[in-house]
């Protein structure tokens, strides 16, 4: 969620952590803030908005120094205001903070008694009176950080700027990520690499518990057992971080318009090179010794674990249970023998899911993840990490990263069905076939985007719209729904179109828009059934189709959205198309920030 930037450098560093900050907009944010040592003196500037403010501040306030630290908060503890922005300084120490602090009301309360009082709302305000505590009592800035980390219970990330130190930094990571760049003569801490890519390619991801003590000489880390370890460095490709929105008015539109290209590099990726099989890695287990498959995710992760419910099912003949992340990790199920966890995440640090991932470990045969980037605290953790290959991803409500999901575990379930027994050579090759076709075919989806536009100046007029849709569209309808509600703050709701009938058709009149996704395939008929009920109440429905559908149910129906013709177990990649138009539309209809919008984050590492 938030996002964290630490320098030493060989210049002035406040305009770097602005930048820096920049491109971590994409992890929402809603106030930043930077502090620098300048001749020994520690000072920050901090502002509640976007990092203009911050950034107008600095010129009527400028900041000096070579060394410093810089963040963007997504409110837990405190409501967004200066006071309660970071970074938090007690004395001479400053600190930022990613995550949550489970026990700083005990910290607090006990450091009220040795005359240590909190000014703000926060849990990090106490971690900055912990390390001044130790420092009064004759600590050294290094030992002051370790007593304070150890006290710390929950899930963190932070980073530690001195009074009179400007060659030091404290870096910790308890949950949340944090890496560490290396350059010439510098150093640099980050929440992740998009935040340092035009800094340095060489990077050290701590691992948990680890914390580290970083100058301009270098790093030493230590382990959660405070031995010292050896964490490598890795480069990164700095083309795979780059941020920029390619022409388009938003990132959410760039995003989408990628899909086509995102979805034929993964196809590249895994398919041999005849195209008639999926090269998978050699740790990922066979699918023939597999008893049941346990998909857990959050989010929009999650519907695409849900769409591949149906194809493991119904194609590879494989019991699958789908989960999400924060009621699986605290219901602690009974894994059986024989079951692979397998786990889906864009940024590979969602909390929920890397706890039921840890859950998982020990109990059950293979733990397997589904994530975009590679180096994620979820991939490493994993027995088998499947790369997604999107691409980085800043607009929050995910987008190529879901299609790329789904296709990647369509890859899986057809792998598994091959296995199994279930699919010859001959018919892989053919579904294979079909789906090297797909990036052509979401070309000619991405082009109804004006008609799109049309449907969705009529929606932004609605309190309240119903997503309906059958079999692999009921979670595409899902999908919709939460895609509408995440950025144009309209509430949508996705049901089951059988289950209009059990509630959901009480809510429907002539204000009620329902959008219908529904390809013409074997559950066509019984869709267009629900909507006929729907259509005989007055609600105002907006058909999802192809051309064999609109022929045979389009007529009174208020808006119709064609797609192309495509197989029936494809129909969810290409369904998400007209999904996300239609809320990122509705979302420019309705003025609403459709990149950043209100109250969310693009990573989501606390609980």
């Amino acid at each position: 969620m938030c996002g964290i930037v630490g320098i030493l450098g060989t210049h002035e560093v406040a305009p770097t952590l602005v930048e820096a900050l920049r491109r971590l907009e994409y992890r929402g944010y809603d106030s930043a803030g930077i502090a620098t040592v300048n001749a020994g003196r520690l000072d920050r500037r901090r502002a509640v908005g976007k990092l203009v403010n911050l950034s107008d501040l600095l010129v009527h306030e400028p900041l000096a120094g070579k060394a410093g630290i810089g963040h963007t908060r997504w409110a837990t503890h405190g409501a967004p205001t200066v006071g309660n922005a970071h970074p938090h300084r007690v004395n001479g120490v400053a600190v930022v903070h990613n995550g949550i602090i489970e026990n700083f009301r005990e910290l607090r309360a006990e450091l009220a008694e040795l005359g240590y009082k909190a000014e703000t709302e926060t849990d990090t305000e106490t971690i900055a009176l912990l390390a001044a505590h130790h420092m009064d009592r004759g600590d050294d800035p290094v030992t002051a950080a370790g007593k304070t980390i150890a006290r710390l219970e929950g899930a963190f990330a932070l980073v530690f700027l001195f009074d009179g130190q400007d060659d030091l930094l404290i870096a910790a990571r308890k949950g949340s990520p944090l890496a560490i760049g290396h350059g010439d003569g510098e150093m640099f801490v980050g929440s992740d690499a998009i935040a340092l890519a035009p800094l340095t390619d060489r990077i050290t991801y701590l691992e948990e518990g680890d914390w580290a003590v970083v100058t301009r000489a270098g790093v030493e880390i230590r382990d959660e057992n405070n031995t010292l370890a050896n964490r490598p460095v890795k480069t990164i490709r700095i083309d795979a971080t780059r941020v920029d929105k390619g022409g388009h008015r938003h990132f959410m539109a760039k995003e989408i318009a990628e899909q086509p290209h995102v979805i034929g590099e993964a196809l590249s990726h895994y398919l041999t090179a005849d195209g008639r099989d999926i090269a998978l890695p050699d740790t990922m287990p066979d699918f023939a010794g597999v008893d049941r498959l346990v998909l857990v995710a959050c989010g929009t992760a999650y519907f695409a674990c849900v769409t591949a419910k149906y194809w493991f099912e119904r194609i590879a003949r494989l019991p699958v249970e789908v989960d999400i992340a924060s009621e699986f990790r605290y219901r602690e199920p009974p894994v059986a023998d024989g079951t692979v966890a397998l786990f889906v995440s864009q940024s590979g640090e969602t909390a929920d899911t890397l706890a039921a991932l840890r859950y998982c470990a020990d109990k059950a045969a293979h733990v397997v993840s589904v994530v975009n980037v590679p180096e994620s605290s979820i991939a490493r953790e994993s027995g088998t990490a499947l790369p997604i290959l999107a691409g980085v991803e800043v607009g929050v409500a995910s987008t190529k990263a879901f299609t790329c999901q789904l296709t990647v575990l369509y890859l899986l379930a057809l792998k598994a069905a091959r296995q199994r027994g279930h699919l010859d050579a001959d018919a892989l090759a053919d579904r294979l076939s079909a789906l090297r076709s797909l990036p052509g075919i979401l070309n000619h989806a991405l082009a109804q985007d004006r008609s799109a536009k049309k449907v969705a100046r009529k929606l932004a007029e609605a309190d309240d719209i119903l997503f309906l849709g059958r079999g692999l569209m009921y979670p595409l309808a899902m999908e919709g729904a939460l895609k509408l509600k995440e950025i144009s703050y309209i509430h949508a709701e996705a049901y089951a179109s059988g289950e209009l009938k059990h509630g959901p058709i009480a809510l429907i009149d002539k204000r009620m828009p329902v959008v219908v996704m529904a390809p013409r395939d074997a559950l066509f008929d019984k869709t267009v059934s629900n909507m006929q009920e729907v259509m005989a109440r007055g609600g105002k429905v907006t058909l999802v189709t192809d051309e064999a559908g609109l022929a045979e149910a389009g007529d009174g129906v208020t808006h119709t959205l064609v797609m192309p013709t495509v197989a029936d177990d494809l129909a969810p990649i290409l369904y998400a198309i007209p999904a996300q138009q239609l809320a990122y539309h509705t979302a420019i209809a309705k003025g609403t920030d459709v990149d950043q919008p209100r109250n969310l984050a693009k990573s989501v590492t606390v609980e």
